[in-house]
C-alpha cells in the first residue's frame, strides 16, 4: 500500500511515520485497504502529540487504531519534552503494562477485575518520527468527559479505584522481581529532572506563571501562600524524585491523571468502570503524586471539601484489596499513615503543580490553538503571553478556580 493511499488528516505526518503505520496496519492482516485519517479531540485535549483515528477498512473488516504522533519542530520538542515522553510511553506499553498483565494473570485476577489498558499496536522511537499506535476505545464503549467541567464524586472513584490497582502492581513487582522493577525505574525518564539541568534563564517560565498567578488573586492571604510555590517547583520537584529512588513505598506512577487522560464507560446512564490512558510522564514516585493530582486537577473545591478524607480511605481500601490477591497486606506495603504523611509532604509540589496546569486546562479551543502555536517560539515570554491572552469567560473561570485551589489546600493542610 502507498502512500497516496492514506487519506484525511495526514499533512503534519512525516514519511517515515506513514511507512510505520503501514506496515503496522499490514502486520494486522490489512493490505490494499482504505486508510482515512482523523483528527482526535479538539484544540487543548492534547499538546504533546498529535492524536489521530485511523480507520482501515479491508475486504475482511475494519480496524480502527489511535496514532499519537510526535512534532517534529525541534523546538516544540524541546519544549514539551517530546522524546522523552515519547520513550517513556514506548516502554510502559511494550514493556511495563505488558508485565503488570501478566502478574494479574499469574494470580487468576478475573477479567473485570484487572487493570485495564489500551492495546498498543506498534511503536516507534526513532526520532524525530516517533509514532505510538494504540487501540481505539470508542468502539467498546469509553469515552472522555468533558475537560472544562469537574469530576463528580463517583468518577473520582472510579479512578482512584484503577490508580490502586495500578500501584498495587508496582509493589507485588517489586516483591517478586525487584530487578525488573529496576530496570523500569532507572529507564523510565524524568522530565522534572531533565529540567532541574537547565541553565536559570531557561527556567524563567515558572517566574512568569508565579507572577501572572499572584496578580489574579485579590486575597493578600492567598498571595503570600502562592509565593515561591511554583517559581521553586523544579528544585522541590528534583528533591523530591531524588528521594523517591530510595524510598520502598515508591511505585511507578502514572504522572498526568487529568480528565483528558482517563475515558469512562457507561450503561443506562450508570458508570460501569474507567481506563487510564497517556502514560508519558511514568516514573518512579509517590502514590500520593498520583492522588493529588488527580484531585487538584479534576474536582472542585465544594466536591473536595465534602469527600477529600473519603477518597483517601476508598484508595487505600482498594489498594488492600488488590495487594491481597497476591499475598500482601497495605499494613506492610503502603500503610495508611504512610500515605497520610506523604499526602502532605507532597502537598506544596501538588499546589505547583496544579498552579502551573489551570491556566492550560481552562483554555478554550481558540485560546489553546494559540498556545500550542506559541509552544514553537524560541521565547517562552510567547507561552506565557498566550495563557494570558484570554477571554473574559476563561479569565473568570480561572481567577475562580485558582482562589478555590488555594482555599483547598489550606483547608487540608497541605501547605
Amino acid at each position: 500500500m502507498e502512500h497516496h493511499k492514506f487519506e484525511g488528516e495526514i499533512d503534519n505526518i512525516t514519511p517515515a511515520q506513514l511507512e510505520f503505520i503501514k506496515n503496522v496496519i499490514e502486520e494486522e492482516g490489512f493490505k490494499d485497504s482504505k486508510v482515512t485519517f482523523e483528527a482526535v479531540g479538539a484544540a487543548g485535549d492534547n499538546y504533546a502529540a498529535s492524536v489521530k483515528r485511523i480507520i482501515v477498512e479491508g475486504e475482511n473488516g475494519n480496524l480502527t487504531m489511535i496514532a499519537k504522533i510526535a512534532p517534529t519542530h525541534e523546538i516544540v520538542r524541546k519544549t514539551l519534552s517530546a522524546p522523552l515522553m515519547f520513550n517513556n510511553e514506548y516502554l510502559m506499553y511494550k514493556e511495563v503494562l505488558p508485565k503488570l498483565l501478566s502478574l494479574q494473570k499469574q494470580a487468576e485476577i478475573p477479567e473485570k477485575d484487572q487493570l485495564r489498558f489500551p492495546k498498543c499496536y506498534g511503536a516507534s522511537v526513532d526520532a524525530p518520527n516517533e509514532v505510538i499506535l494504540i487501540e481505539d476505545l470508542k468502539p467498546s464503549g469509553f469515552g472522555m468527559q468533558d475537560r472544562l467541567k469537574p469530576l463528580a464524586d463517583e468518577y473520582v472513584k472510579s479512578v482512584l479505584r484503577n490508580l490502586a490497582i495500578y500501584h498495587s502492581l508496582s509493589y507485588v513487582l517489586k516483591n517478586k522481581e525487584p530487578e525488573t522493577y529496576n530496570y523500569y525505574r532507572d529507564n523510565l525518564g524524568d522530565m522534572w529532572g531533565a529540567m532541574a539541568n537547565k541553565r536559570p534563564e531557561e527556567l524563567t517560565y515558572f517566574r512568569q506563571i508565579e507572577a501572572a498567578s499572584l496578580k489574579m488573586l485579590d486575597n493578600i492571604e492567598h498571595q503570600n501562600i502562592m509565593r515561591h510555590k511554583v517559581s521553586e517547583i523544579v528544585a522541590r520537584a528534583a528533591k523530591m524524585s531524588k528521594f523517591e529512588n530510595g524510598s520502598r513505598y515508591a511505585v511507578i506512577q502514572h504522572g498526568d491523571c487529568w480528565t483528558n487522560n482517563v475515558m469512562f464507560k457507561f450503561e443506562d446512564d450508570t458508570l460501569q468502570q474507567s481506563i487510564l490512558i497517556d502514560y508519558q510522564l511514568c516514573k518512579n514516585s509517590s502514590p500520593a503524586n498520583d492522588i493529588l493530582y488527580l484531585i487538584f486537577n479534576c474536582t472542585d473545591h465544594e466536591t473536595r471539601v465534602k469527600n477529600f478524607y473519603d477518597w483517601l480511605d476508598y484508595y487505600h481500601t482498594e489498594l488492600d484489596k488488590s495487594l491481597s490477591n497476591y499475598g500482601l497486606k497495605s499494613n506492610y506495603v503502603y500503610p495508611r499513615d504512610q500515605l497520610d504523611a506523604d499526602v502532605k509532604r507532597y502537598g506544596k509540589l501538588a499546589f505547583g503543580c496544579a498552579v502551573i496546569t489551570l491556566g492550560v486546562l481552562n483554555l478554550n479551543p481558540e485560546e489553546a490553538r494559540k498556545l500550542q502555536r506559541a509552544f514553537a517560539s524560541p521565547n517562552t515570554d510567547d507561552v506565557v503571553a498566550a495563557l494570558a491572552d484570554v477571554n473574559a469567560d476563561t479569565l473568570a473561570l480561572t481567577k475562580k478556580r485558582l482562589s478555590e485551589l488555594v482555599e483547598s489546600f489550606v483547608a487540608f493542610g497541605l501547605l
